[in-house]
């Protein structure tokens, strides 16, 4: 038995788990807020390390072997030529980016081009977009940018002493905008595309490698991006999706081959195990449950679900497609919701309180029907986000998706998936582990849902949603 740690250090603070090598029995905890405005998206990087210390406190870290590090991925470090920041660091979906992002899709030859070269198109959020934003509005810092780290990078360079060799892994790369999953190797000409110059990129290890070893005496893995961490600390596997419930909503599955498509509706992500993650993101999820309680005179989610429940399959009727800012998946950017199927007997909050809901399911369905459709094989759902444990949610989603329906109870799934991930390098550099498969801890304790009898109820209920979907947005997905 040995003791590892997962540090993540999301966005607003830094938590920190330690871990048995062998189980991945979880053995002590920290954590602690970053320092400043937590909404910022200029942000000192120093305020990562003053966290780490704080969440590290009261040795926390005692006895430990190896550390894995995950970190929020929509950040740029940039640096100059001695190492040193040249700016704050930019972090978050910063919407300041949104036209450089635009900018950059133009400049290549559209969304198709950045599909092919990368397996996404940009976003306001991705480096890709942030460094052609610092070449546009600060110049001056843009010509002295040397080297373009994110902030597992730059947290993992701190870790190890900040050696002349810096690093990353493929999960992080697969988020920067000039990292190819599908080729495994960078395009340092979109970097000049959007810095205006070249930069020195960190060098992407294998998913088992370890960085380095600390001045302590620790060795540290190869960190890897939050998304990745959380899917590694679940223990996903090929067959395996996550639904995320969010204001917003995302589809994402373990695949074995990067997918490319030319609509730009998959993104590909690599893993931190050597599989990769395409996902599908749609505008419109937890959002929609708001707008119809707040129509309903619903107080809660948890008395729009109570509503829902008093309602039957397909909610008599009423269909709502849950546009309401638009929609990603499909693609409708400019469209808004409707509600259709209106009859005097459908008109009473119970129906449109489950038609809410049987429209923010079908339409993630939608979406996963995006990947299905590409060959990626769904046999359980792994449903994410505080809208997971509403009892409307929990009954209606396994007919709706027609797959088993996982809901793992809340934990720090970045930070166990960093500790994993550190146990398996670990385990490599002892020669007791294989570098093709990590160290097979316990999965996510969770509540296991089956469609069961209600499979044939939930497919009507996904036809006559399609059907009113063909009929106003006809050709949305390209059939």
């Amino acid at each position: 038995m040995g003791i590892v740690a997962g540090l993540d250090s999301s966005a607003e603070f830094t938590r920190i788990v330690v871990c048995d090598t062998d189980t991945g029995a979880v053995l002590r905890q920290g954590y602690a807020a970053h320092p400043g405005e937590p909404k910022a998206v200029d942000v000192d990087p120093q305020n990562w390390l003053l966290s780490l210390g704080e969440a590290a406190t009261g040795g926390l870290l005692e006895g430990v072997e190896a550390i894995g590090v995950s970190a929020q991925q929509h950040g740029l470090v940039p640096l100059d030529a001695q190492g040193g920041l040249v700016r704050p660091a930019l972090v978050r979906n910063d919407k300041r980016a949104q036209v450089a992002a635009a900018d950059l899709v133009e400049s290549l030859g559209g969304r198709q081009a950045w599909t092919e070269a990368v397996g996404s198109v940009p976003g306001a959020g991705q480096p890709v977009a942030k460094l052609r934003w610092l070449a546009r509005t600060e110049p001056e810092n843009a010509q002295r940018v040397a080297m373009v780290l994110q902030p597992h990078d730059w947290l993992v360079w701190q870790l190890l002493g900040r050696p002349a060799r810096r690093t990353t892994d493929r999960g992080a790369a697969s988020g920067t905008g000039y990292w190819s999953p599908r080729t495994g190797a960078y395009r340092p000409d979109l970097v000049e595309l959007a810095l205006g110059h070249q930069a020195v990129l960190p060098e992407v290890l294998g998913p088992s490698e370890a960085a380095g070893i600390t001045p302590e005496g620790l060795l540290v893995s190869a960190g890897t991006g939050e998304t990745m961490a959380a899917a590694l600390g679940l223990g996903l596997g090929p067959g395996d999706a996550v639904v995320s419930l969010g204001a917003s909503g995302s589809v994402m599955a373990v695949h074995h081959e990067a997918l490319a498509d030319p609509s730009g509706t998959i993104t590909s992500f690599a893993d931190a195990t050597g599989m990769h993650l395409p996902v599908v993101s749609t505008s419109n999820a937890v959002r929609a449950l708001r707008g119809t309680a707040e129509m309903l005179g619903a107080e809660s989610l948890d008395e729009l679900s109570a509503l829902a429940l008093k309602s039957t399959p397909g909610a008599s009727g009423l269909v709502l497609l849950p546009y309401l800012e638009g929609e990603r998946t499909p693609n409708l950017p400019h469209t808004a919701g409707t509600l259709s199927g209106l009859r005097r007997e459908s008109m009473k909050p119970e129906h449109l309180a489950r038609a809410a809901f049987e429209g923010m399911l079908c339409a993630l369905a939608d979406a996963m029907d995006v990947l299905r459709g590409r060959g990626v094989e769904v046999r359980r759902v792994f449903l994410l986000g505080a809208a997971a444990a509403l009892p409307a949610v929990q009954a209606l989603a396994p007919a709706l998706f027609g797959a088993q329906v996982v809901v793992p109870q809340p934990a720090d799934y970045a930070a166990l998936g960093a500790a994993r991930q550190a146990a398996w390098a670990l385990g490599v550099a002892r020669g007791t582990l294989s570098p093709s498969a990590p160290p097979p801890w316990q999965g996510a304790v969770a509540q296991i849902l089956e469609p069961g009898d209600e499979l044939p109820a939930g497919q009507a209920v996904r036809q006559q949603y399609v059907a009113t979907r063909e009929q106003i947005h006809p050709g949305a997905f390209g059939h």
